[in-house]
């Protein structure tokens, strides 16, 4: 198991979102963007990030709408339908702050992967339409898509992994329009479906692993 220092047991509220830095003492070089689903927090998705790459550097972002007793990354109007202003908005302050920080800790966001999970997966993806060549490798767990006026960029270059969960009635049905889309815009699309409903789990963790490594995964 990775050892970390005493870094990363602080949560940094010095940039326009508040964040945990995890670096391994024996990082491989990877890094990871590490985005949550609605109404927890940046520490949610840490077990699984480790799970699937253990010597990365992790940066587990928290989004900045309160919900319950945690947070989201936009406002919603319903689970599947949300508001355009604020995705616009909150999209624009990540684009910046992914910059800074990637700039602050040495690494290099060409080479980054973003790892999202429903309503975090929800912000990579659109993070990707309206700021092409931002975001280059993305992992999506549970997407769809949020925007209602969507842009086509180029995204040739691009690598998207979409995994949907066979029982997840709420976000299932769209995740075959979210492949078709990012297909349509040029980008390298790897659609995959679990036995799972919208929770993730064991089977997400393998298939990232192994799409990270360039190998073919098995659902």
């Amino acid at each position: 198991m990775s050892e970390y220092s005493e870094e990363n047991n602080i949560l940094h509220r010095d940039l326009s979102f508040s964040y945990r830095l995890l670096r391994p003492a024996n990082a491989s070089g990877e890094c990871l963007f590490v985005l949550h689903g609605s109404g927890v927090d940046e520490t949610t998705m840490l077990p699984l990030a480790r799970q699937i790459a253990p010597r990365a550097v992790l940066v587990a972002a928290r989004g900045r709408i309160a919900q319950e007793d945690g947070f989201r990354w936009f406002e919603r109007i319903t689970p599947t339908s949300f508001e355009q202003s604020s995705i616009r908005a909150e999209e624009a302050a990540f684009a910046e702050f992914a910059a800074v920080a990637a700039k602050r800790h040495g690494l290099d966001l060409q080479r980054a992967t973003f790892l999202g999970y429903s309503n975090g997966a929800n912000l990579v993806s659109t993070l990707m339409l309206l700021h092409p060549g931002l975001v280059r490798q993305a992992a999506l767990l549970r997407a769809m898509r949020v925007l209602d006026d969507t842009p086509a960029p180029d995204l040739a270059g691009t690598r998207v992994l979409i995994i949907a969960g066979a029982a997840d009635q709420t976000y299932g049905p769209f995740a075959p329009a979210l492949v078709t889309l990012f297909s349509q815009r040029g980008a390298a699309v790897d659609a995959r479906i679990v036995a799972a409903g919208h929770e993730f789990g064991d089977a997400d963790a393998a298939i990232v692993r192994q799409w990270l490594a360039g190998a073919t995964p098995v659902a």
